[in-house]
């Protein structure tokens, strides 16, 4: 019977395996990145790994969603729309997504990253200020997140231990209780904060147009420092797929070479053992039975000496 892990593994490929055209997930872009699709292939043909999800890295403009009211008499009421916590989590929208470096003036040169990022330039006078209550506007730059279902708590450390040493310091298990049919299956996450940012630039006023808190320039300058961390970025996740392959050949390459020296487990020992002791009883048995063959009934060996 297949294990809990190999149901999941096989549900997931194939999800996977489904068309681009027809493929959608609950990500914001509804399909896995390009940038990180010869990572992901490579760890799903790994015994024992299966990826659940993952974004390669991502600069983005994003919305906050409404903020609740402080009135609780007025966000019971049936008509109130769904509105955000602190901070417009629990809604928004993404005004732009890149999983790429981003263009100083865009893919167009002549176009500003004003205008790429859905931004209009504020009158600098008190009616283009926020207000208490507005939603603000983030650019932010994410490095890689990967989450990787594993078969056995050596699989998730072998992931681990790639993870820290390539730089994804906040990586770890997320789940290790057994399942009732007592199968572990850790749940890996591999990721790091360090070097990601998130700074606000912008507002959406009560016409729902959304200003700028900032210039051109100051725009240029974020999407500089995002360009570099992509790099960063690349070069760890680099780090890691090579740091998780090499475990896994020295893993393949030992089991190989035990083999061939004649290397067991504990129950194939068990079992040889045994073996063993059956063949050495039958030998005694058949040399008994030899010498009795070869005395005589008078009581004189086979050579004629008297006993």
């Amino acid at each position: 019977m297949p294990t809990r892990f190999e149901l999941k593994k096989q549900r997931i490929l194939e999800q996977l395996e489904t068309p681009e055209e027809e493929y959608s997930d609950l990500s914001p872009k509804g399909s896995v990145d390009e940038p990180i699709r010869p990572l992901i292939a490579e760890i799903n043909q790994l015994q024992g790994l299966v990826t659940t999800s993952s974004c390669s890295g991502r600069i983005s403009v994003f919305l906050e969603g409404k903020k609740r009211d402080n009135d609780p008499e007025a966000s019971n009421q049936a008509d109130e729309p769904s509105r955000a916590g602190p901070g417009g989590k629990g809604g928004g929208s993404w005004l732009f997504i890149s999983h790429s470096p981003v263009e100083a003036g865009g893919k167009d040169r002549n176009t500003s990253l004003m205008s790429t990022f859905n931004l209009s330039e504020g009158n600098g006078d008190a009616k283009s200020s926020p207000q208490s209550q507005c939603s603000y506007i983030h650019i932010k730059f994410e490095p890689m997140i990967l989450h990787i279902l594993t078969a056995s708590l050596e699989d998730a450390q072998h992931v681990i231990t790639a993870a820290m040493d390539s730089g994804f310091r906040e990586s770890g298990a997320l789940s290790l209780g057994a399942s009732k049919a007592r199968e572990s299956n850790p749940m890996v996450a591999v990721r790091s904060t360090g070097y990601s940012f998130d700074a606000i630039v912008g507002f959406q006023d009560e016409h729902n147009r959304n200003v700028a808190l900032v210039d051109e320039t100051y725009l240029q300058i974020l999407v500089g420092i995002a360009n570099e961390r992509f790099k960063v970025n690349s070069e760890r996740i680099a780090r890691f797929r090579a740091s998780l392959l090499h475990q896994y050949t020295v893993v393949s390459e030992s089991a190989s070479s035990n083999a061939k020296q004649g290397w067991e487990n504990a129950d194939a020992r068990k079992q040889r053992k045994r073996e063993e002791g059956f063949a050495r009883q039958r030998a005694l048995q058949d040399q008994s039975v030899a010498l009795d063959a070869d005395t005589t009934f008078d009581g004189t060996n086979i050579d004629g000496a008297f006993g």
